[in-house]
């Protein structure tokens, strides 16, 4: 039988990937591929005197995370099957990297930690622009349909005024023309709105893919586009999060559109100069996302079921826009995926607020620390 230990050799150093293997009772790379030399410019054979320098360029923001997957790594508690993470380059660029562990007990206490590691950089680059642009794309949406509806809904009523005055003229030529006035409105307001809805039910239809995020960074991004639209939906639009950043794990795209989607429900239920305010804010184990508006409330009738599907609570905005009933259902179904838990406090007449709590898990912690 012909030993396969020469092919597997072979194999690993012509991989493109770093592959290494480390030590923790030594505390050293006991092999490393010639892929480091090529991706990380180091010298293989220097691999172990070379390992506080790459560990002084670990991005600041990484380093609790880091630690924390180290001790779960060697204690055999790592769930995550990838890993990314930063180096900070001498100019200051930013270097991303993928790591895929292994761990290997080789005898009762024994044992070698390893993995692939890749460069990402351009990847991370490409899915953050594309990111970025969703986010754009979803609020800029939102804010065209308010925008849009407006002027269909005044041509509805306006057609609505000249059938009743001109009833009593008995033309029904000019009857029918109104009536088509009044259908076409209709239905151009509801073809806008299900567009958007729609868009809304397809980002919910697909499974979880979380990552880890700055939630200060895109919650930024997302609130630019509708401060620079206050003057088209005439609202005030206020974001209040803190300087450091907060790194959480998610599904980005389908948490930001359930944020789009509350503030829409604020831009629909709002008054013309009126105020929206987003706040996100660390906690000691969840970060608290709450959006907040000094509309017109919700009724106290309507609240125990705000939540159900195709509830009874749907209501209509304030220039008309459509409601499906679904969009607080998804709303609460992707907030309890995430093992989170949305509530609200609202007053008729005075405004709502809406409540995210998501939990800091492990690998987000920001001390670095397991939990009890």
């Amino acid at each position: 039988m012909l030993d396969p230990a020469p092919f597997f050799q072979d194999f690993v150093e012509n991989l493109s990937q770093v592959f290494f293997v480390y030590d923790p009772d030594a505390h050293e790379v006991v092999f490393v591929n010639a892929a480091y030399e090529h991706l990380m410019g180091g010298n293989r054979k220097q691999v172990n005197q070379e390992l506080p320098q790459l560990i002084a360029r670990l991005h600041p923001d990484d380093r609790p995370y880091l630690a924390n997957c180290w001790r779960r790594w060697q204690r055999g508690r790592l769930e995550e099957k990838e890993i990314e993470f930063r180096l900070l380059d001498p100019d200051g660029a930013e270097q991303w990297l993928q790591l895929k562990p292994y761990r290997q007990q080789t005898g009762t206490e024994q044992e070698l930690l390893g993995g692939f590691l890749d460069v990402i950089t351009s990847q991370k680059e490409y899915i953050a622009n594309a990111d970025k642009f969703n986010a754009k794309k979803n609020a800029t949406l939102e804010i065209l349909s308010h925008d849009l509806a407006g002027p269909f809904i005044m041509l509805q009523q306006l057609a609505e005024y000249m059938g009743e005055q001109v009833s009593s003229l008995q033309n029904e030529s000019l009857n029918e023309m109104i009536r088509i006035m009044q259908t076409t409105c209709k239905d151009s307001v509801d073809l806008i709105r299900d567009f958007v809805d729609q868009e809304f039910l397809d980002s919910a239809n697909v499974e979880l893919k979380t990552e880890r995020v700055d939630m200060v960074e895109r919650v930024q991004q997302m609130m630019n586009s509708y401060q620079q639209a206050e003057s088209l939906v005439d609202k005030h639009f206020q974001l209040i999060v803190p300087q450091e950043p907060i790194y959480i794990s998610l599904d980005v795209n389908k948490f930001m559109q359930v944020l789009n989607n509350l503030m829409s429900n604020a831009v629909k239920f709002t008054p013309d100069g009126g105020h929206i305010t987003l706040t996100v804010a660390q906690e000691p184990t969840t970060v608290r996302f709450t959006v907040a508006d000094d509309g017109i409330g919700i009724p106290k009738a309507l609240q125990a079921g705000l939540f159900d599907r195709f509830t009874k609570a749907r209501r209509p905005g304030l220039r008309g826009e459509k409601t499906t009933g679904l969009g607080m259902s998804i709303i609460k179904t992707i907030v309890g995926l995430h093992q989170g838990h949305i509530w609200f406090e609202s007053e008729e007449g005075k405004g709502s607020t809406f409540y995210i709590d998501i939990p800091l898990d492990l690998a987000s912690n920001p001390d670095g620390r397991q939990k009890a």
